[in-house]
């Protein structure tokens, strides 16, 4: 019997043949997963250490299939089921992994820390990150309470909703922000919306990845793009991050000039370190640089912090 991290460990009636209990591999002690295991039981959250017996196999996470002694021959099955379409709305093998590592990350903690606050190995912490897996719901609730979000936040449900659907904090704190505080929002990269005059004379809003480069903002766009509109303008900028778990957030808004960048051995400085290629695709070789001349921004907090 040999199994793999997020496995399930499946034990049989001797009478019935039926499944009598079943729970999920949350440790391994050895490396060729043969056992015994650690096993985080589907009925009482539980995790104990397991020696399979004879009545017990293995439903292996990647085929979705069960297996005892040894697996049968590859017959083509895991390519099969990985083209089957999936259900709209239903994440995809390795969608929580992707929301869990970022949300980690965004929060400053390290695997470690965060297996312990959600009471797993970090093994499979880092197993849930790099692969293709589908953790129980009890696995997302600790996770979630551990990353102070929600389970619908992991499970990316809702993605098709604007962010704010929760409700307003009790007794919020809405405060200006310092300069230097925004500046320290704003200096990394990610995505904020540009609001411009496009040449029709309407008013439109877009977002557009950006990058930070001392006091610049820079963002990479096409000639003909709506962005490219902020050209030769007075632009405003604005990021921000909202904290459904917590309803709470922040958001800076940078207003300036913006103007094209020319020289060629900027744009390739740019260009060598930008974090990411545009998230809509498509040559975008324009950089727009807008330098602020007026930064604001307010942070929405409970009032006792």
């Amino acid at each position: 019997m040999r199994a793999h991290l997020g496995d399930r460990l499946v034990i049989e009636s001797r009478r019935t043949g039926a499944a009598r209990r079943d729970g999920e591999i949350v440790g391994l002690h050895h490396e060729d997963g043969t056992p015994p295991y650690d096993v985080r039981w589907s009925d009482t959250d539980d995790v104990t250490l397991v020696s399979p017996g004879p009545d017990a196999h293995i439903k292996h996470l990647e085929h979705g299939r069960s297996a005892r002694e040894s697996s049968p021959p590859d017959t083509g099955e895991a390519e099969a089921v990985s083209a089957a379409p999936r259900p709209a709305g239903t994440p995809g093998p390795g969608d929580i992994g992707r929301r869990v590592a970022v949300e980690r990350r965004r929060r400053g903690l390290s695997r470690e820390e965060t297996a312990r606050r959600a009471r797993m190995s970090p093994e499979y912490l880092a197993y849930l990150e790099e692969r293709s897996a589908d953790p129980t719901m009890a696995t997302l609730f600790r996770l979630a309470d551990a990353l102070g979000t929600t389970v619908t936040a992991l499970r990316g449900s809702g993605v098709d909703l604007p962010p704010g659907q929760g409700h307003a904090l009790l007794r919020p704190q809405l405060r200006d922000l310092r300069p230097e505080e925004c500046r320290r929002l704003l200096s990394t990269h990610g995505v904020g919306r540009i609001a411009v005059s496009t040449p029709d004379g309407r008013p439109a809003v877009v977002p557009v990845n950006y990058e930070t480069v001392e006091d610049a903002i820079v963002f990479r766009t096409t000639p003909d793009s709506v962005p490219a509109a902020a050209v030769g303008t007075e632009v405003a900028f604005e990021v921000d991050h909202v904290d459904e778990a917590m309803s709470q957030g922040w958001s800076v808004l940078a207003v300036g000039p913006a103007n094209v960048v020319t020289e060629p051995d900027a744009v390739r400085g740019l260009a060598h370190r930008a974090h990411t290629d545009p998230w809509a695709g498509g040559a975008r070789e324009m950089w727009v640089s807008i330098r602020p001349t007026r930064l604001t921004g307010r942070r929405i907090t409970p009032a006792d912090q």
